[in-house]
């Protein structure tokens, strides 16, 4: 290759702010960079982009488990390391005082999928994974649906625990939805009988869990002993279920909030080219996500002049109406000068159940659909 072709490539950071467990399957590790991998290659091969794009990952405990340093020092390697954008972190208890810091220090955007609003700033953007507003209506929905006009709610003792609360709390009272109990349960898997035993005896009709998810492991076990079965219901802590067997699990029966929607023809498209490139069809949320974020910053770095941190920010506010293969079919991503939340649409999540059998989940419902 000549002089004059030769470029070093775009570097994005990719922050994942808690450490997966030892044993994590290699191919769902995998699942996190390849459709970023996918995307910019494609990128290429269509003279979209006339560079490489290099992920430049870490790994790091952050909160619930770890702390907030080791994110923010994380994300200064990356920006030490030339990345133009980072890809988190994720977790809405690391990524609120990581925003100070990159308003302070550091002025490269960021990109996450948390559902708190106060992650949303000048540098800081996000593919909510759902929201902290959004999803307690969602539940309110779903409830009155189910013919339920009384709940207790399990609630972890966090920032994303009580955000979820006071929201689902102004929800019910919207749809005449009786809240019968509360109980606060750790960040944590700890013990949790007597929080579900004061559900039980409250006789709600069904249970609502507000978390990260780390909470939820031994509600089934509790409910078991008390040979109770009533419907429950989470966040986008489903997504979580499938880090882990002990997760797993831990959802059997619930219902959550996802991104995978099989009728998406956006994003069965995208795993067909994913099957064709690597051999396996992952049908869940993560590579659909992941896609919807790489198709958004392959469109930014076409359009960014220059190639730096502030040309890659005000290129992401000029991304309009991409259609995305996460979400509810129609769902699109936009950007905009003051818009730092990517999709747009009610149905950009749905409910699915994580069914009995410990094998397949099916789509319950998607939010806005009477």
């Amino acid at each position: 290759m000549s002089y004059e072709s030769a470029a070093e490539p775009i570097k994005i950071g990719y922050l994942f702010d808690f450490l997966l467990p030892e044993g994590y399957p290699r191919e769902m590790r995998d699942d996190l960079t390849q459709p970023f991998d996918l995307v910019f290659s494609e990128g290429v091969k269509q003279g979209i982009i006339d560079r490489s794009v290099q992920i430049v990952y870490r790994e790091v405990e952050g909160l619930p488990k770890g702390t907030v340093k080791a994110v923010i020092d994380a994300f200064g390697e990356l920006v030490d390391e030339g990345c133009l954008v980072v890809f988190g972190p994720h977790i809405s208890e690391n990524a609120v005082p990581t925003r100070e810091a990159i308003e302070e220090r550091f002025r490269v955007p960021a990109i996450n999928v948390c559902g708190s609003d106060e992650w949303l700033g000048e540098w800081t953007f996000a593919f909510p994974q759902g929201s902290f507003t959004d999803e307690p209506i969602f539940w309110a929905d779903l409830l009155a649906k189910g013919g339920h006009s009384e709940v207790g709610v399990l609630t972890e003792r966090s920032l994303v625990g009580e955000s979820y609360l006071r929201n689902f709390r102004n929800a019910c009272e919207r749809k005449g939805i009786r809240i019968v109990a509360e109980a606060s349960i750790a960040q944590t898997a700890q013990d949790v009988n007597e929080a579900v035993r004061s559900l039980h005896e409250a006789k709600a009709q069904a249970i609502v869990h507000c978390g990260f998810g780390f909470g939820i492991v031994f509600i089934n076990p509790a409910l078991q002993e008390l040979n109770w079965d009533p419907p429950r219901y989470t966040s986008t802590a489903f997504q979580n279920a499938w880090i882990n067997p002990v997760l797993w699990n831990a959802f059997l029966g619930w219902i959550g909030i996802d991104q995978y929607d099989e009728g998406n023809l956006v994003g069965q498209r995208f795993l067909d080219q994913y099957q064709a490139a690597y051999g396996r069809r992952p049908q869940y949320c993560v590579p659909v996500v992941n896609r919807d974020v790489a198709a958004t910053l392959l469109r930014a770095f076409a359009d960014a002049h220059p190639l730096s941190p502030r040309g890659v920010k005000e290129a992401l506010e000029r991304v309009k109406m991409l259609p995305a293969a996460a979400g509810a079919p129609g769902t699109r991503v936009s950007f905009g000068k003051w818009t730092r939340r990517a999709w747009m649409g009610a149905g950009y999540l749905v409910a699915r159940r994580l069914d009995p059998d410990g094998v397949n989940s099916h789509l319950v419902d998607r939010f806005g659909e009477e």
